[in-house]
Parts: structure tokens; sequence; C-alpha cells
């Protein structure tokens, strides 16, 4: 008796074939999966970048956005507080002990953005806790927040005294250990918290300097968790006084 051909029983070498098939097809995901890994890596990187970039230009705004208001008032904005709402409040950062080194930048006041629903200047992470920070001298009984407090003082006694070390360690009296010294007579200091704020806002000993409330603060370059005194990611820049006098007195607010 003659069989149909579809009553056959399938070929053997024909299921060998089609499982080899599904093999290929696994491995096949499995390395479209690692490649598309791979590619992810780069991308996150580029965004991380990125937002470290647009902080940079933010803080760079602030710089002229101070020296413009040093310009036209004679003096330095002082910081807000965490409930002014984005306008200066020098009562509350002159009156709470260290508050003047531990405020936030006043940008309802001065205009700037990108400002967050009360006011308060932003990082690029956007979050609360990454408010831009802004801390001012208190130097020379508070003539750089003082209406005509400069002028006042002359530009010859002026000595503003922020400090920035490049490390925590040796910080003693208000001064950096020995050749950690990267300025000492900064009248304004600003910076962001970076990405790690979103869950420790300061996660090793410099960046915890940064937000202690003296007038000493720490900056280099971004450091994994594996580093001496542990991660670090701040953002930072700082203002001179030659450059912040020289403005000064191109307006006729100096000397």
């Amino acid at each position: 008796m003659t069989v149909s051909r579809a009553l056959r029983p399938c070929c053997p070498r024909l299921r060998c074939l089609a499982g080899f098939t599904l093999i290929e097809m696994a491995v096949s995901l499995i390395i479209i999966t690692l490649l598309i890994g791979t590619l992810l890596v780069p991308l996150q990187t580029q965004v991380l970048q990125r937002k470290i970039s647009d902080t940079q230009r933010t803080l760079d705004q602030t710089m002229e956005a101070l020296y413009g208001y040093a310009a036209a008032n004679g003096r330095l904005p002082c910081p807000a507080s965490a409930t002014s709402n984005g306008s200066e409040d020098c009562a509350g950062t002159l009156n709470v002990a260290n508050q003047i080194y531990n405020g936030f930048f006043p940008a309802a006041m001065l205009g700037l953005s990108p400002a967050d629903a009360q006011g308060y200047l932003v990082d690029a992470w956007g979050l609360q806790q990454n408010r831009i920070r802004y801390s001012v001298t208190n130097a020379n009984g508070g003539a750089f927040i003082t209406a005509n407090g400069m002028r006042s003082t002359t530009m010859a006694t002026l000595a503003p005294n922020l400090t920035v070390c490049s490390t925590a360690t040796g910080i003693a009296g208000g001064n950096c250990a020995a050749g950690t010294t990267l300025t000492n007579t900064a009248p304004v200091i600003i910076f962001s918290v970076g990405p790690n704020a979103a869950t420790t806002e300061g996660t090793g000993a410099d960046e915890a300097q940064n937000i202690d409330g003296d007038r000493v603060f720490v900056w280099h370059t971004p450091a994994g968790s594996n580093a001496p005194n542990g991660e670090f990611d701040d953002i930072m820049t700082w203002i001179s006084p030659n450059v912040l006098y020289s403005r000064m007195i191109s307006a006729a607010q100096l000397p």
C-alpha cells in the first residue's frame, strides 16, 4: 500500500534542522540584548555630561548676574534662606548661625532660570535638593552685602575670606592643609551638589565639607566612591575679588 506524502512521518533530519534554527534565534537575541546594553552605557554617559555642562552654564550665568547686581547696587546680594522663596534674606542669613555660608542663590530676585516653583535656582537635575547653593563672605563686618559697605571700607582694607581647598583632609582653623589651597580670598562661592544629591546629598568627606555651614569648601575633579575621601561630584565656581572690583570700578561703585 502506498502511504501519501501528507501522512508520512516528518524527516528526523528536518526536526534537527528546525531545532538548530531555534537555538540560533536564541543566540541572536542574546547578542542583540548585549549590543543594546553596550549602547545604553555611552548614552547614559552622554546624558550625564550634558547635564553637567548645562549646570556649569547655569553657574556661569549666576556669576554674570552677581557682577551686574554689584555694579548696580554697590554690594552683593545676601543668600536666600530656606523660607525666603528665592529672594535674599539678609536678616536670616546674618542672624542664623553660619547661614550666610550655607544659603541658596536668590534666583527670583535676580531673575535667573531655571527656577523651581518656589523661585530657587536649580541645576540640570531639577530636584529640590539640587537647588544651587550660594555662599558670600561675611568679612569686614559684612561690608560685601551692605549698601555702600565696600566703598566705606575701602579697597585697601577689603579682605574676602571664603576658602576653597582641593581636599577636606587637613582642614583646620578655617585653613586648608599645606599645598591644597585653591583660593582663600573668594567673595562668593556658588555650587551644585551634583547628580548624587538625589539620594545622598553628600557621600564623602569632601562633599560633606561643602554643606557643613563654614567658610571653607572643597573642589576637585569628580571622584568615585573608592576615592580616599569618598565620592565627589559637586560642580563649583567662585568669584575673583579683582574681577568684582574691576566691574564695580567701571560702574563707579568703587573706590
